[in-house]
């Protein structure tokens, strides 16, 4: 990943892949049962590199299913997962951030007692490290590895703007700014594919705002496609150049906001009838 950018600037708008082109993420027919229970029903789609995906539906839709499909915490019963082209099944979860997928949570997933810094160096642990007994030995190739660890902590947390608070330990902090913690854990990774999991559950109105600008950076300046699972429409809507809909864990649209809006099963299910009136 390039380095973090130290101001706001424009950026071009992103230009449509060449036909045929291996999409960054495909989601090919993928199915998850739970007992009698069927939370994902061959769910398909594809995210092309460069997007803003929205992945949106009511309650028990699949959605959470799904990502921790693509992170590798459940298996698929069926279909298959492919990034960059390779398949995903079968490898071991820790090395998801390795390959260059990060994600955030529902839940916050932090290390509440550790301070905003060493939350954020925890992850630069998939680019930066030097082996296990160059660390134990404190070796210089140690050294050199934390120095460049520290280097891309603070950038991020510039980025962030989180310098103020990087001393302190997490659990002190308020919501909102939780969330940007575990957001700068996950770019400290260098993904290029970033699973965004509910980021505005919590936030007041201005952090809302504030948050869909930080996605749509986040995809023209860093250049890191974005997978968006959230409840709130009007961020959706605004920062997606697609959303693919689930209910029931089937997939039943997908297309730009537009299109989405209009989508018949998609006002019964889920949106309701003045977001049809709005588009």
């Amino acid at each position: 990943m390039p380095p973090l950018p130290q101001s706001p600037q424009s950026s071009p708008p992103q230009s449509s892949p060449p036909q045929g082109a291996v999409p960054l993420l495909e989601v090919d027919a993928v199915s998850v049962r739970f007992g009698g229970i069927q939370a994902l029903d061959a769910v398909s789609f594809r995210v092309e590199a460069g997007q803003i995906c929205g992945l949106i539906g009511p309650n028990g839709a699949g959605k959470s299913t799904l990502f921790n499909c693509l992170s590798r915490i459940y298996e698929c019963g069926g279909g298959a997962i492919a990034f960059e082209g390779r398949r995903v099944s079968g490898l071991r979860r820790h090395r998801m951030a390795g390959i260059g997928i990060g994600r955030t949570f529902q839940n916050l997933a932090l290390f509440r007692s550790m301070t905003v810094r060493e939350n954020v160096l925890v992850g630069c642990h998939s680019r930066h490290h030097a082996g296990f007994l160059r660390a134990l030995l404190r070796l210089p190739g140690e050294r050199g590895v934390e120095r460049a660890a520290a280097r891309r902590a603070d950038e991020i947390l510039h980025y962030l703007g989180l310098q103020e608070v990087a001393g302190r330990v997490v659990a002190d902090l308020p919501f909102g700014t939780q969330k940007r913690v575990e957001l700068g854990r996950a770019l400290a990774g260098g993904p290029r594919l970033l699973l965004l999991d509910e980021p505005a559950c919590g936030l007041n109105h201005e952090e809302l705002e504030s948050l869909g600008g930080l996605i749509r950076d986040i995809r023209d300046r860093l250049g890191i496609t974005v997978l968006l699972v959230e409840h709130h429409m009007s961020l959706v809507m605004a920062v997606s150049d697609k959303v693919v809909v689930l209910n029931f864990g089937r997939k039943i649209a997908e297309g730009t906001p537009a299109q989405v809006r209009q989508h018949p099963e998609v006002i019964r299910a889920y949106l309701g009838g003045q977001h049809a009136a709005a588009a």
